[in-house]
């Protein structure tokens, strides 16, 4: 992990820990403890923001509104000010997320790294298990042992929900919801007609899965091992 971020913040104190805090999950931190200071040092390029919005020399949400009328990185206030409305401003203008003070460091930390797995473009291309299957967003195109597949385009998109969230369990109604729509009108376990399918396809001894495991009485997970960029 090397994102940098950078942290506007003039309380010594706190720009200490938050630093301690991201390092230790091997981010790059950068401290400016000023508004000029900071607006400086973002030329230089950093893939996240901490942001304060009471520094002594430009308000925090001047310079969120500055940032937003070039600039797409993902910004993190923190704030003393715990109103509804000032939330809803602070979001507002530009902001991705809104911390208050007093915070957790551990959350803090945790709402760093959602915010930049959101932000991250996702690869077009997703190869498992040293390329014996590869999926490509773009093409529409999946391949097994180099053999290009024919899958509907439901299985396509269930195969690729999936792929793309190694590990995480999803029920048949979330899969449902997310493949078929909202305003699906059959039984969610048409999911498992569907992963049937996929298997017979992309599985060598579908009764023994390497990709999509049955996840009993709640729904599947991809199990696939994603292969290094």
């Amino acid at each position: 992990m090397n994102e940098r971020i950078l942290v506007i913040e003039d309380e010594d104190k706190i720009s200490s820990l938050v630093k301690a805090y991201l390092e230790k999950e091997g981010f790059n931190v950068v401290i400016a403890n000023t508004g000029e200071k900071g607006l400086s040092l973002l030329k230089k390029g950093f893939d996240l923001l901490i942001l304060d919005l009471m520094l002594p020399d430009i308000d925090g949400e001047e310079i969120c509104e500055v940032l937003r009328k070039d600039s797409d990185i993902p910004i993190i206030m923190l704030t003393a000010k715990s109103d509804e409305e000032d939330r809803i401003k602070g979001l507002g203008i530009g902001a991705d997320d809104y911390v208050v003070k007093p915070f957790s460091p551990k959350e803090l930390v945790a709402r760093v790294k959602a915010l930049l797995r959101r932000s991250r473009p996702k690869k077009s291309v997703l190869s498992f298990n040293k390329g014996d299957l590869i999926i490509d967003t773009e093409r529409f195109e999946v391949k097994k042992s180099g053999r290009v597949l024919n899958l509907t385009q439901t299985e396509f998109k269930l195969l690729q929900c999936l792929s793309e969230r190694p590990g995480q369990v999803f029920s048949r109604l979330q899969l449902v919801n997310l493949i078929l729509g909202y305003d699906f009108e059959g039984y969610d376990r048409t999911i498992d007609a569907h992963v049937k399918n996929i298997r017979h396809k992309i599985e060598d001894n579908p009764r023994k899965p390497v990709y999509i495991k049955t996840v009993y009485g709640i729904g599947y997970k991809f199990i696939g091992i994603r292969d290094e960029d």
